[in-house]
């Protein structure tokens, strides 16, 4: 019985796993799975080559447009020549290596036509139309990659073929280099003349870049005396002109930081004291950038340093960059030929109403006489005529000062135990008013010695200004040992030659009596005052004063000889009511 209950019971075990087997695949069936979809590929098909199916768009990224590579094989350098200037270019950055200016020479000795590219210091901070870029990393590639060339002249373009070619101007340059990600283009064109254009663009795997050009590594005569404390970063702003020095570029408390000038300008440069880069936006979203860097050199085998000033001109806005450009001397005449005018640049300050007519009297004169140094000669003569009469009269006026001298010592010496806020004073006042009534003359007839100086004054600074920034005058000789008139006289003679003529004229000028004998002290001193000041001006300046007072002492001679002093009883007095 209880073996027949085992095989009963293992029976029923069996039938109960089968049962249970049943009703748990009947009623809790595993949900079907849902078809599986292909393994994802990535395509290696280019763009255009075919049709991707859904799956694979959806899940492929999207493919980095293929920019092919596009550099040179070795540096290539193109020479543009016209009868003003000679051009070097290089393919290594697509910048410019040498600007040089034909018909101006440098101040080294012997001199050499001038170049406003400093080759010394660029090497070391950058060359001009270096391309700028946000990113400094992708800029530095940029200007050090080998640019493909293909130039133009007339009708004719094709690629540049030899390490060096010339070119003749006007002609047309396009640089074009790409690594495969980065590709940045330049076109510059060049006309005969001073003025020329250029376009630069950047793009990044296919997308615009913003970018700008800059002038970097100096400008201008770097032979001159602190050349480098003469180059300045100048910007016009709705007609208003800015000129800043290099301690006033780049961000404040850190010059090599640029500084991106707010609102937009109507031309910005670079230039010193006789020439400019001037670059004219050609859209009014243009910025300009300015800062300093510190060029690094040896100098009597000790290591030193200048400050450079450099600037740019980009937009923020990503795209093409194009600007117009004036790269030359700063000739009033060709600064009037650019739109906008950039007759700014030549700076006369408050004396331009004379400054300019007497640059444009000396323009003229010097059709007639072919050498500055007489033609300052011939207007100091004209300029002096014209105020001879204001001399006579000055000269009649102190005449008439020594005759009533001894009266107003008088009246003076009455009152000069009161002080001068004694109510007294006043008497004495109106009986030195009524001295100068009696005698037909006015209180300003003291002042009369001095009217002639005064009267020089406005054409003494116009001729300061005039002779600072006008490019006729740099490197134009007068005799001799002056072979400049924009600077100093080498050996001083000129300012010391002033002094003398000075000294005589004031020494012979009549003065009054009543005159303190400490205030004629000064009055002839002052000469000498003027001396150690003309000595660091220019030798034109030094020229026109020294006429002008030669030809005051050959006026003062005449009148002394040919007019004594009146006697009392000769003078004219005037009828008092």
């Amino acid at each position: 019985m209880s073996e027949t209950s085992d095989q009963v019971r293992a029976i029923i075990f069996v039938l109960l796993v089968v049962l249970i087997t049943f009703l748990w695949m009947h009623f809790y069936k595993p949900p079907t799975p849902p078809p599986q979809k292909p393994a994802q590929t990535i395509s290696q098909t280019p763009p255009g080559a075919g049709t991707a199916s859904p799956g694979e768009a959806y899940l492929a990224p999207t493919p980095r447009p293929v920019i092919p590579v596009t550099e040179a094989g070795a540096e290539r350098i193109v020479t543009l020549e016209s009868p003003l200037y000679r051009i070097e270019l290089s393919n290594r950055g697509g910048v410019v290596r040498s600007w040089t200016l034909k018909k101006y020479l440098d101040d080294q000795k012997p001199p050499r036509p001038l170049d406003l590219v400093n080759a010394n210091a660029a090497p070391e901070l950058g060359w001009p139309f270096s391309v700028e870029l946000s990113d400094a990393s992708l800029a530095s590639e940029a200007n050090a990659g080998l640019y493909e060339v293909s130039t133009s002249t007339g009708e004719n373009k094709a690629p540049a073929a030899a390490a060096a070619e010339t070119l003749p101007a006007p002609a047309t340059i396009a640089f074009d280099w790409s690594n495969g990600h980065l590709r940045v283009t330049k076109k510059l064109n060049f006309g005969a003349d001073y003025q020329m254009s250029a376009e630069v663009s950047a793009t990044l795997d296919g997308k615009p870049l913003a970018s700008g050009l800059a002038w970097r590594g100096g400008f201008g005569d770097r032979t001159v005396y602190r050349a480098s404390q003469l180059l300045s970063v100048f910007y016009d702003q709705g007609g208003s002109l800015t000129v800043l020095q290099y301690k006033k570029l780049g961000v404040a408390g850190n010059a090599t930081e640029p500084f991106e000038l707010p609102g937009a300008v109507r031309y910005a440069g670079i230039e010193d004291q006789f020439f400019a880069a001037a670059f004219i936006p050609n859209r009014a979203d243009l910025y300009v950038s300015d800062w300093t860097q510190w060029h690094h050199f040896t100098e009597n085998n000790q290591p030193t340093s200048e400050p450079v000033a450099e600037m740019s001109v980009g937009s923020a806005t990503p795209g093409p960059v194009e600007v117009r450009a004036y790269v030359g001397p700063k000739d009033l005449a060709l600064l009037g030929k650019v739109h906008p005018s950039l007759e700014g640049l030549v700076q006369f300050g408050w004396t331009g109403v004379i400054a300019k007519p007497l640059l444009f009297i000396l323009q003229w004169l010097h059709q007639y006489i072919p050498n500055y140094g007489w033609d300052i000669v011939a207007l100091t003569l004209g300029l002096t005529m014209v105020l001879f009469p204001i001399r006579i009269w000055t000269f009649h006026s102190m005449r008439r000062m020594q005759v009533i001298a001894p009266e107003m010592k008088a009246i003076q010496d009455r009152y000069r135990k009161y002080s001068m806020t004694d109510p007294r004073r006043g008497k004495m006042n109106e009986e030195v008013m009524a001295l100068y009534a009696k005698h037909g003359l006015s209180p300003l007839s003291q002042l009369g010695g001095c009217l002639p100086m005064l009267l020089q004054i406005p054409f003494l600074w116009a001729f300061y200004r005039m002779l600072a920034g006008a490019i006729e005058l740099r490197h134009a000789p007068w005799i001799f040992w002056i072979h400049d008139l924009s600077v100093k006289d080498p050996y001083y003679i000129l300012p010391i030659a002033m002094a003398v003529t000075t000294y005589l004229s004031t020494k012979m000028m009549p003065t009054a009596a009543t005159v303190d004998p400490a205030q004629q002290r000064m009055m002839l001193l002052m000469p000498l005052a003027f001396a150690f000041i003309f000595f660091q001006l220019s030798s034109g300046l030094n020229l026109y004063y020294f006429t002008s007072n030669l030809v005051s002492v050959g006026q003062q001679l005449y009148l002394n000889r040919t007019q004594p002093p009146p006697s009392r009883s000769k003078f004219k007095k005037k009828k008092t009511p």
